[in-house]
């Protein structure tokens, strides 16, 4: 056991280390035909690029508005104040998808009139001569159906003035209305999906006209050129931070794909100019309907505090309700001073009445200083002056008398006067509190007018501030019609690239050769993984645990045994086989013989072969061999070894006790003794039970070295399990190509059960292309071998 473990280490050490490589030599044997696919990848690779339609890249970048990132290429910043902008928001993500849209490819396939094309017939190919043709087509008169319609014509060249028109698109029904033969530039023609006209272009006059091909016009709908181009087309910002998007598309021409692009930034930024202004437009027709409306009605309002002022004679409510607080408070101020003044008088009266001749009246008392005052002042001097005489005279004195006469006339005038001022005074109170009742009625009626006046300001204040704001706004918006400014900025105008973007050489010259190589990889691995059959050593690791000995190539001549000077690789293998047996056999005693059975799963794997050589190999190393044809129902050792075949049957099925006579000697080899078959018996597995057979061995083991005994196939008939217990090991045969892989099973089965001893598998007729390195020079005749 200790040698099998030895055996099952080494051989998996090897097998990990060669793994890769044994997958390697796997398919370089068929290198001839990876290199014959290979030049074919190359060749095909060659052929397409001739005659592929290569397709040009045209790029352009723009800035994009985007109120997220805070781009600002609006030049109209300065109108922020007044809110000029706030409705021209927008971010990259929606931007792009605008971009993108059917709707915008549509409008610029239309613009640049790309549903009709012009190109010229090749032998694989059409040439779109966008930008070259020597004649330029438009409709000037479209049907509802043009966009939806098909249609092709072929234009031959005439004259420099003239041209036919051929229907080639339409073979049920022609587009073209007239039955013309022969147009001319310029004129007018009518089809069944609209009018169009053909006319020259520069490159006309670069070329005669009759130098020039037929030329194809093809109409095709616009559903189908639109889906073309928004294919192609790429719209990716070009960094997240920022708001610059990049434009690209390809086209087999790349003026064409320059021309679109360029085309459709600027219908893009139309398209967005005129949905500001749209709205600038309704905005400014509303504004202007409500002013005329709101004028309306701040005139109706003026003319209402007009109408209120003159009927409560009012300028200014305030100012007139102060003038007249400040009226009444006068009035009233004067009123008190004129009672004042009506009370002083009433008492001079009341004193005037109880005065004597001799007292003094008071004059400071009225501040008017008119008739009274004098009268007063006169009649105060006269009683001084009587009053000084009776100082020095008596009542009687006529002095006294004569003023006393002047006193009592002066005194009756002045109650006259202080009566008439007592009447002015009582006069002059009813006026004035007259006057104060007025005013003190307009000031009662101010809080109400004040009331009535505001209800009315009001609705003028607001009434003005809307108009005011409305003219604002008007303004607003005039100027953004005046100044509307791109949704987008050009960064850089679109610009074709020199080498078309497909198919691209490198490429395709590689897929060419990845192909060449993928082909036969796959077409031998397809093989191999259908092929179910042993091949290698590779197949056998990891689906059985039966010691693997060795593997024999193919024999170059199946009738010849090995010879000492036998030097390819099939003799190599033999002796490598030999010695790991040699290995598997070191518990056998050594004073007898080492028994090897050779058995298979199935009959045509080699195990005779192997048995006559694995006896011949034995016997070339000194010892002597005896080589038994146990294969009693098939029997091949006769045929192969040249002896007759007469052997084990008879013995067992006569009463001959002396196996000597059976066994024959090879002529070739010394110590080589076969003991054959014999007759193919009724009875097989009773004869192989027979007490007979452990007597043979027993003898037989004492007499030679080695024996090799060729059994039945064990999956086909029991004959081997019966005669089992007499090896010392069994070397299990299997054939490469042969056996199949879910047999191994079956062997598997036989090495845990252990109905076989000491079982060993030998792999046979293996291809034999790696050389394995048999040899090692000595007296081998090399071939020399062609390049190829």
């Amino acid at each position: 056991m200790q040698n099998q473990d030895f055996y099952d280490d080494f051989t998996n050490e090897d097998n990990e280390g060669l793994n890769f490589r044994e997958q390697f030599e796997k398919y370089i044997i068929y290198w001839k035909w990876f290199l014959l696919s290979v030049v074919l990848g190359l060749l095909c690779s060659f052929v397409y690029l001739q005659y592929a339609t290569s397709r040009y890249e045209a790029t352009t970048t723009i800035l994009v508005k985007d109120e997220k990132k805070g781009s600002m290429l609006s030049q109209l910043s300065m109108f922020s104040d007044l809110g000029f902008g706030s409705n021209m928001k927008s971010n990259v993500d929606n931007e792009i998808e605008i971009l993108k849209s059917r709707t915008l490819v549509e409008k610029t396939i239309q613009k640049l009139n790309l549903n009709v094309t012009l190109y010229i017939k090749r032998t694989l190919n059409d040439q779109d001569i966008y930008g070259e043709a020597p004649i330029k087509v438009f409709f000037v008169n479209k049907s509802n159906l043009f966009d939806e319609s098909e249609m092709g014509l072929k234009l031959k060249f005439l004259s420099p003035n003239t041209f036919t028109l051929e229907d080639v698109a339409n073979e049920d029904e022609s587009m073209l209305v007239s039955n013309k033969k022969e147009y001319k530039y310029g004129e007018k023609i009518l089809t069944s999906i609209g009018t169009f006209i053909v006319e020259k272009t520069v490159f006309f006059e670069k070329k005669s006209s009759d130098k020039f091909k037929p030329i194809y016009i093809a109409v095709k709908p616009l559903d189908d050129i639109a889906m073309t181009f928004q294919k192609s087309l790429r719209v990716e910002p070009v960094s997240k931070t920022s708001s610059v998007v990049s434009l690209s598309v390809s086209d087999p021409v790349s003026q064409k794909a320059k021309d679109f692009l360029n085309t459709m930034v600027q219908i893009y930024n139309r398209d967005a100019a005129e949905d500001r202004n749209l709205i600038s437009e309704n905005t400014s027709t509303f504004i202007t309907n409500r002013l005329i409306l709101i004028s309306e009605e701040l005139s109706g309002v003026e003319q209402h505090v007009e109408s209120f002022k003159k009927i409560n004679q009012l300028a200014d409510i305030e100012s007139q309700a102060k003038l007249f607080i400040d009226g009444s408070n006068e009035y009233n101020k004067k009123g008190v001073e004129t009672e004042i003044q009506l009370n002083v008088v009433s008492s001079l009266l009341d004193f005037l009445k109880k005065s004597n001749n001799s007292d003094l009246l008071p004059t400071n008392l009225i501040s008017d200083q008119g008739e009274s005052s004098s009268l007063m002042n006169s009649y105060n001097q006269l009683v001084l002056d009587r009053n000084r005489i009776l100082k020095s005279a008596t009542a009687e004195n006529p002095a006294v008398l004569k003023l006393n006469e002047q006193i009592s006339s002066l005194k009756s005038n002045i109650s006259q006067s202080l009566k008439q001022a007592q009447s002015n005074l009582q006069i002059k109170i009813r006026d004035l509190k007259g006057q104060e009742g007025i005013l003190k009625n307009k000031i009662e009626k101010i809080p109400l007018q004040e009331r009535q006046f505001r209800v009315i300001e009001r609705q003028q204040k607001v009434k003005e501030e809307l108009y005011i704001y409305l003219l604002q706004k008007r303004e607003e918006t005039t100027i953004s019609l005046a100044a509307t400014e791109p949704n987008a900025r050009v960064i850089d105008v679109a610009k074709e690239e020199k080498n078309p973007i497909s198919p691209k050489k490198k490429i395709v010259y590689l897929a060419g050769i990845l192909l060449g190589l993928i082909i036969p990889y796959g077409i031998i691995y397809t093989r191999d993984l259908f092929d179910t059959k042993i091949k290698s050593k590779l197949d056998l690791d990891g689906n059985t645990q039966i010691p693997f000995i060795g593997d024999i190539p193919t024999f170059d001549n199946v009738k010849e045994l090995i010879k000492s000077e036998s030097r390819d690789s099939s003799s190599e293998a033999l002796r490598i086989v030999r010695t790991n047996l040699e290995f598997m056999l070191n518990s056998v005693p050594q004073n007898v013989a080492k028994t090897i059975f050779v058995t298979s799963t199935f009959a045509g794997e080699g195990k005779t072969l192997l048995s006559a050589n694995l006896a011949a190999t034995f016997a070339l190393s000194g010892k002597r061999v005896l080589l038994i044809g146990m294969d009693i129902r098939s029997p091949k050792i006769n045929e192969l070894m040249a002896v007759t075949n007469i052997g084990l049957t008879n013995y067992l099925s006569s009463n001959e006790q002396n196996i000597q006579e059976y066994i024959v000697k090879h002529k070739d080899y010394k110590d080589l003794y076969v003991l054959p078959a014999g007759v193919i018996p009724p009875n097989p597995a009773e004869l192989l039970m027979s007490s007979k057979i452990d007597e043979l061995f027993i003898q037989l083991k004492k007499k030679y070295d080695y024996i090799i005994v060729d059994t039945a196939p064990v999956a086909l008939v029991a004959d081997t399990l019966l005669i089992a217990k007499n090896a010392d090991a069994f070397a299990y045969v299997i054939r490469a190509n042969k056996l199949d892989k879910r047999m191994l099973s079956f062997a598997n089965s036989l090495y845990k059960e252990k109905k076989l001893p000491n079982m060993c598998i030998v792999l046979n007729d293996t291809v034999s292309s790696k050389g394995y390195g048999y040899g090692y020079g000595y007296n081998e005749v090399k071939k020399k071998k062609k390049w190829f």
